[in-house]
């Protein structure tokens, strides 16, 4: 059936939308990582020596995702009760403000030991709304969206990712490599990526003005239905969906975390390490990388349309783990060429295995709590992957004196995430509607043989 040309504007209009909004929110998000593999160790954590320091300013990008579930929590229950538009635009000025206070932060060198507490208090700020916002713009996006077109619209919300991270390496390497070089850099040079985020963020504040609440929402405020604590029956009546639904995501975020964490580039930059090269040639191969990622990620949304989210899903963990020993090699090589082909190669499975999951996650839940559900399932799955994932992978060279512990490490990550997936039900194309909440509150694992006249049956008694 033909959609109406207004209902196609407006969908064109979400997507926009949601693609900006996002882009900006994460790239407020990954400029963080960036600077901590590149120069935080030595401007905010330097007293505590270099190894230690570097752990350390790893260890500051996983805190925000401690407090990613309190975002999710504060967003998820007034997104079921007041609408996600209004959650859209509140979380990008919290990520937007936080950012830019970075920029002006004093270093240890001027202000002792209040300077490294002040940046992570802004880090956590970061972390509350990074946890809050995914699950909005994703169900903008797939609330919006025809049923045979959600895996195609909820990629438009990821690809944000892979932009943010392609806008955050291409300005800091305009930064190291052309405005200020060497000790400019390190002397105020990076401050211009958090400052330039204000621009950013009015950009994306109006964006998102402009667009309409989801229908799903709309239908729910209509009915007077929203649940009133969101959060109590999530996780009272859904929570084994939940779990599985974060360690799908873990897979992805721990190997993701290897670059938009700074790991990569903190290990290839290091003058003391293996590879040793240059901080600008470097940031530039992870913009390459997220290039490739986003490429992948709108492939991924229209694979998930034509063979299932969790066909593709499948596919991308399977491309993914034969990948691992593969890019850590190329890296390892020294070979500037080489590590263009790792990065290349490691987003193929990257973007396979995040394209699919605003559909994968919005078809999870029912209406009632479906903001709840994508953003705590996120949230918590990020903690499990990518939390501390460059921390650990730090780590496991500083004890072993090499990367195929990592690599290991990132295998048995994607591996669970590989069976998580598994036990999941493909629903591409059931009705998201609030009316038909009966079918929504069953049999989204292979092992839920519940059916949906028995619901319903139960709740009209």
């Amino acid at each position: 059936m033909t959609q109406p040309k207004a209902a196609k504007a407006n969908q064109r209009r979400v997507a926009f939308a949601t693609v900006i909004g996002t882009t900006v929110e994460w790239y407020d998000f990954f400029i963080y990582a960036t600077a901590a593999g590149l120069v935080f160790s030595q401007l905010f954590f330097e007293p505590a020596g270099q190894d230690i320091a570097l752990l350390i300013s790893f260890a500051s990008v996983g805190l925000s995702f401690l407090f990613r579930p309190l975002g999710a929590f504060l967003a998820g229950h007034f997104g079921d009760k007041i609408g996600r538009r209004a959650m859209l635009v509140l979380t990008l000025a919290l990520m937007g403000a936080a950012t830019t206070l970075i920029g002006v932060l004093p270093t240890y060198e001027t202000a002792g030991i209040w300077a490294p507490i002040m940046l992570l208090l802004l880090r956590i700020l970061q972390g509350i709304s990074a946890g809050g916002e995914w699950g909005g713009a994703v169900l903008m996006a797939v609330e919006h969206a025809s049923d045979g077109h959600r895996g195609r619209a909820g990629s438009y919300p990821q690809v944000g990712v892979p932009l943010g991270m392609l806008l955050a390496s291409g300005t800091m390497a305009l930064m190291t490599g052309v405005i200020s070089p060497g000790d400019a850099f390190l002397e105020w040079g990076w401050r211009v990526p958090f400052l330039v985020s204000i621009v950013l963020i009015a950009v994306g504040y109006f964006v998102r003005r402009s667009v309409d609440e989801s229908p799903v929402f709309e239908e729910i405020s209509e009915n007077k239905a929203q649940t009133a604590v969101p959060i109590l029956v999530l996780f009272k009546k859904h929570w084994p969906l939940v779990l599985i639904a974060a360690l799908v995501f873990a897979g992805n975020n721990a190997a993701g975390y290897m670059t938009t964490g700074g790991f990569f580039q903190a290990y290839t930059t290091n003058p003391e390490g293996p590879v040793g090269l240059e901080r600008t040639d470097v940031l530039i191969a992870v913009a390459f990388g997220a290039a490739v990622w986003l490429v992948m990620t709108l492939v991924a949304g229209y694979l998930a349309d034509r063979i299932g989210r969790k066909r593709t899903y499948q596919l991308g963990f399977i491309i993914l783990a034969a990948s691992l020993f593969p890019v850590f090699a190329l890296v390892n090589s020294g070979s500037l060429v080489l590590l263009y082909a790792a990065f290349g190669l490691f987003s193929i499975g990257l973007g396979l295995t995040y394209g699919p999951q605003a559909a994968l996650y919005s078809e999870l839940f029912p209406a009632s709590v479906r903001f709840s559900g994508v953003s705590n399932s996120y949230a918590i799955g990020a903690i499990v992957g990518g939390a501390f994932a460059p921390t650990i992978a730090q780590a496991l060279v500083q004890a072993t004196g090499g990367t195929t512990a990592v690599a290991v490490y990132l295998l048995i990550v994607v591996a669970i995430s590989f069976t998580a997936v598994s036990m999941i039900r493909d629903r591409s194309g059931i009705d998201l509607s609030f009316r038909n909440q009966a079918e929504q509150e069953v049999g989204a694992l292979v092992f839920d043989k519940r059916r949906a006249d028995a619901v319903k049956a139960t709740q009209d008694v």
